[in-house]
C-alpha cells in the first residue's frame, strides 16, 4: 500500500470538475437532478479508482428499484461518501455538517444539487432541516445520514443521535442500514495521506420500517438499526 498526498489533490480537482458546471447551471436555473446523479457517479468512481479501493458489496438485493430510503451507515472516513455512491447505485443526497458548506465552490454545488446542510450545535434548527429534507424522498431520491454525527477514530460505533430517526418516522420512509468496513484504513479521521490499495466491504442489510416503532418506541428503533449495522462491522482498534 502507498500513502500519498497527491491523491487528496486529485480528489480536490475531481470535486472542482463536477462543481463548476453545477454552479453555472444553477445560476441559470437549469440544474438537472439526473445530470447531478451522473456527475456524482463519475466523481465517486474516479476517487475510488485513484485510491485503488477494492469494493466488495453484499446485499444489493435488499434495494428496491425506485424506492427512496433514509440510508444510515457508520462513519469511518471521508471516503465513505464516494464508497456509498458506488456501492448503492441509487439517486442519493447527503446530510452534511455546516462546516463542509464553507468550502468554496464545493458548497455552492452541493446546495444546487440538493445536499442538506445541518447545524449540529442547534438541535431544533437541525431537526427542522431534517424534516425539510424529507421532500427529497418524495422525488425518489434517498437521503444519507450518519447517525453518529462524526467519523469514528477507532472504527467502533459511537452514540447514535435521534434526529435521523425522527426524520424517518415522520417521512414514513424505510431505513436502509449499511455497514462500511475498511475506509478508515484508506483515510482515517484527522489524517491527510491516503493509503492506496485497501479492500472496503459494504454490507447492505434489509430495510427497517420505522412506522412499526413510531415516536413512542424510537429508542428501540435506534437500538435495532445500530445492532444491524454493528453486526457486520469487523473488530476495531
Amino acid at each position: 500500500m502507498v500513502a500519498s498526498l497527491d491523491i487528496m489533490a486529485h480528489a480536490a480537482v475531481e470535486t472542482i470538475r463536477i462543481s463548476l458546471p453545477t454552479i453555472i447551471e444553477a445560476t441559470f436555473g437549469e440544474v438537472s437532478p439526473k445530470t447531478c446523479d451522473e456527475r456524482l457517479d463519475s466523481w465517486s468512481r474516479r476517487l475510488l479508482q485513484e485510491a485503488a479501493i477494492h469494493l466488495d458489496v453484499k446485499g444489493r438485493e435488499h434495494i428496491v428499484s425506485g424506492e427512496a430510503y433514509i440510508v444510515m451507515s457508520n462513519h469511518q472516513s471521508h471516503y465513505d461518501i464516494p464508497v456509498l455512491f458506488q456501492a448503492l447505485r441509487v439517486p442519493m443526497r447527503m446530510v452534511a455538517k455546516k462546516e463542509i458548506f464553507r468550502i468554496p465552490i464545493m458548497a455552492g454545488a452541493m446546495r444546487a444539487a440538493g445536499f442538506v446542510e445541518i447545524d449540529r450545535q442547534k438541535q431544533q434548527s437541525a431537526f427542522g432541516t431534517l424534516l425539510r429534507a424529507c421532500d427529497r424522498l418524495s422525488e425518489s431520491t434517498s437521503v444519507w445520514i450518519a447517525p453518529e454525527g462524526t467519523r469514528s477514530r477507532t472504527g467502533r460505533l459511537g452514540t447514535f443521535k435521534a434526529g435521523g430517526f425522527r426524520m424517518a418516522i415522520q417521512s414514513r420512509a424505510r431505513i436502509l442500514p449499511v455497514t462500511i468496513d475498511g475506509t478508515r484504513r484508506t483515510l482515517p479521521a484527522g489524517r491527510l495521506k491516503v493509503q492506496r490499495g485497501n479492500m472496503v466491504t459494504v454490507t447492505i442489510s434489509a430495510p427497517i420500517d420505522p412506522v412499526r416503532y413510531g415516536l413512542g418506541r424510537m429508542r428501540e428503533l435506534i437500538v435495532c438499526v445500530k445492532e444491524t449495522i454493528g453486526r457486520n462491522l469487523a473488530h476495531a482498534d
